[in-house]
């Protein structure tokens, strides 16, 4: 909840965008991003810049060519984003980060237990591929993610809101076995039930259920934790629906949403 107090401890003082990186958030993640190459016309604009530019469109929703003027051209700023999204550098980048955060709190880098959910959101004309989520009464694709205890974002993927969850949570679990082999435990909702998910990989899934005599909200241990992920992700009006017309571009903002979180954290801390 916003109190005038949370807010101050939050407030991004700039010049001018508050998407802005701080001089602290951009020695966090420069170390992590591509370096310039040593033959061939050298870069024009700097990267903290273009960085700042995908930053601004995520946070503000709008669309590339809508851009102020004081931003590098739209085109080499889209042309930037596709180069990180086909390098899958937002995803490397958040590994890095997820580790480094964990680390920082003193947890281990690698986690042992995690917990997986999905969001369903409706996309636009901009088409792509889509399902309808009877059960959510949404047309669009659903939002798979995995997080550690603490909400960070370790895997996420979009894919068809027809999908069930425990046909999408699948291949999910399978992935993060190389990036984060010492996952031992999975907690998830009763949509994740069944033997698809439970044998799918040597990872343990627990299945936090509701109580029998709940009537209406409650908070469930663990499985709160995601929610406040899909949360976090949702001040973003880019992600407010998946505008995205291919999976690749819906996945890297997503991943490209929690490397602003992480950024921030890290260089709060420090």
């Amino acid at each position: 909840m916003w109190t005038p107090t949370t807010r101050e401890q939050h407030r991004r003082p700039s010049q001018r965008y508050q998407t802005d990186m701080t001089d602290r958030e951009w020695q966090v993640i420069e170390p992590l991003l591509p370096d310039p190459k040593t033959a061939g016309r050298p870069r024009r604009w700097p990267m903290r810049e273009i960085l700042n530019a995908i930053f601004y469109v995520m946070r503000g929703g709008i669309a590339w060519r809508l851009l102020p003027a004081d931003f590098p051209p739209w085109s080499t700023v889209y042309r930037w984003f596709a180069l990180l999204r086909d390098g899958a550098w937002f995803e490397r980048i958040n590994h890095a980060l997820v580790m480094t955060d964990r680390q920082r709190v003193g947890r281990d880098a690698s986690p042992s237990a995690a917990i997986l959910d999905s969001q369903s959101v409706k996309t636009t004309e901009a088409g792509g591929p889509r399902g309808y989520d009877a059960a959510k009464k949404v047309m669009g694709r659903k939002r798979h993610a995995l997080v550690d205890t603490d909400g960070r974002a370790l895997l996420v993927e979009p894919h068809r809101a027809d999908i069930q969850d425990r046909d999408g949570g699948r291949p999910l679990l399978a992935a993060s076995r190389r990036p984060f082999p010492f996952i031992e435990t999975v907690f998830a909702d009763s949509g994740y039930a069944g033997d698809r998910v439970a044998h799918a990989t040597a990872i343990a899934v627990e299945i936090v259920r509701k109580s029998p005599d709940q009537i209406g909200f409650a908070v469930h241990p663990r499985r709160w934790v995601v929610e406040r992920f899909f949360a976090w992700i949702g001040r973003n009006r880019r992600l407010a629906k998946d505008f995205e017309a291919t999976l690749n571009s819906a996945r890297a903002f997503l991943y490209a949403a929690s490397v602003m979180l992480l950024i921030r954290r890290l260089a709060k801390a420090s």
